[in-house]
């Protein structure tokens, strides 16, 4: 949906779902190592220290696991693009949580209907909820540093 309204938006892969993937491919003899090198790569201080602990990964795994050295390829730069925001804003975008339980309590609120009636309509639930405090969303990690808007309404109702 971003990528309709703004160009060039990246798309992030959780690294969360992404780990339980790598898990599913090994036997669980393996799940401690792979956590832990998985971890290591992840959590690194720089994109550059990250680039090498990937490469790193698939070295190690190719040769021990390759299912797990494949499944990580797979996911290619978008499970690393979170390092293209400023690292103070990086722990709330490795993961699509925030977003997943987002989008699980909204099909919850609308399950009984099959079908909203318009767009605007999904819109307009959506602000309703989280107006009311019946849907609430934790700040963004390193949300001070994000570039200060004009126009926040104008951007909302763009989004919207």
């Amino acid at each position: 949906a971003l990528a309709a309204v703004w160009e060039g938006v990246p798309l992030q892969r959780c690294t969360v779902h992404k780990l339980r993937n790598l898990l599913a491919h090994a036997p669980k003899r393996l799940h401690e190592e792979i956590t832990a090198d998985y971890t290591d790569m992840i959590y690194a201080a720089t994109a550059e220290e990250m680039k090498e602990r990937r490469k790193a990964f698939v070295r190690k795994w190719q040769l021990r696991h390759p299912a797990v050295a494949d499944s990580l390829e797979e996911a290619g730069e978008a499970l690393f693009a979170f390092t293209k925001l400023p690292p103070s804003q990086w722990k709330s975008a490795r993961t699509t949580n925030a977003i997943e339980r987002l989008h699980e309590e909204f099909k919850r609120r609308i399950k009984t209907q099959t079908v909203l009636p318009s767009a605007a309509t999904a819109a307009m639930l959506f602000w309703a909820l989280l107006a009311s405090g019946q849907i609430t969303m934790r700040k963004v990690d390193g949300w001070k540093t994000l570039p200060k808007i004009s126009s926040s309404q104008e951007m909302i109702d763009v989004a919207a």
